[in-house]
This record gives structure tokens, sequence and C-alpha cells, in this order.
């Protein structure tokens, strides 16, 4: 399970990501509280990919949005029967059936970052993903469709 970010590691993305929606010129909502950081990151990356023309996410605070969404997934699923892939930033394993310990997964779901981004917060349906191509996933338990999103209407987590 990837590591819960540090809290001054959340805050100073948040700041990198809210100046680079500024730069780009967006509106920036201060309405987010400072004790939900990794909502309102989670929301200042995806209001740059809310864009016809995406504004894209400053790495840091990719890699923190990226790693919080695997593991509300992780916790919401519990076991080690699929394999959730988001290189470079993310792997883990999650969901009831037979554990996987050696060797390829037999249920693993592969996306680039941003598309995990847009799939977990509910930007991007799992079946668009798929039928796209920004997904690669095999195997009977990769459907990720009965767990996304992972946050609610405000873009918080669990």
């Amino acid at each position: 399970m990837p590591r819960a970010a540090d809290p001054d590691e959340v805050r100073q993305a948040l700041a990198a990501q809210r100046q680079r929606l500024v730069v780009a010129g967006l509106p920036v909502a201060q309405r987010i509280q400072t004790d939900d950081l990794v909502a309102a990151l989670i929301d200042a990356v995806g209001c740059g990919l809310d864009r016809s023309e995406p504004v894209p996410p400053v790495t840091a605070a990719l890699k923190i949005v990226v790693r919080a969404l695997a593991a509300t997934l992780v916790r919401r699923a519990p076991g080690r029967s699929v394999e959730l892939r988001v290189a470079p930033y993310a792997a883990v394993q999650f969901g009831a059936g037979p554990r996987h310990t050696r060797g390829t997964p037999a249920n693993v779901v592969e996306t680039d970052p941003l598309t995990w981004v847009r799939l977990a917060s509910g930007r991007l349906g799992w079946a668009t993903a798929v039928e796209a191509g920004l997904v690669r996933a095999s195997g009977a338990r990769s459907d990720l469709s009965g767990w996304l999103p992972l946050t609610d209407s405000a873009g918080r987590l669990d």
C-alpha cells in the first residue's frame, strides 16, 4: 500500500498546482479547507484535467493524488487478487479472491496517471476508458466499474 503523503508535501504540491492553474488563466477555488488537503489537491488536479485543453498537473501533485487514490481503492477493496499498475507512481494489490503471490497476476489493470485520476475521481467512465484503450485490463476480476469513482461529489476520499 502506498505510504500516506506528508502534509507538508501535500501543501507544497497544492500551492504549485494552484499556481499552475492561475498561470493558465483558470480560477482557483479557495473553498477547500486545509484539513482535507488531499481532497483539495485532487480538486486542483482535476480542475486542470477538466478543460478542453487540459492543464497538465505539477508532477509532485500528480504523484500524491495517484497514490492517495490507489490507497483508497486498497482500503475499500481489501485483498490481493487484482493488481493495479499506474506507472511510475503506484502498483497495489486489492480485491477479494485468490491471492496473487508470484509471477504475473491473473488479474491486472494498467493505466497512465492522468487516466487513473480521471477514472478514480469520476471524470471518466470505466467502459469508455477501456473502449478507448486508455486502460488495459485482464482477468475475470479486473473490471473496476463497481469500485469507481473513489471520491464523493466534493472530491473527498473515504
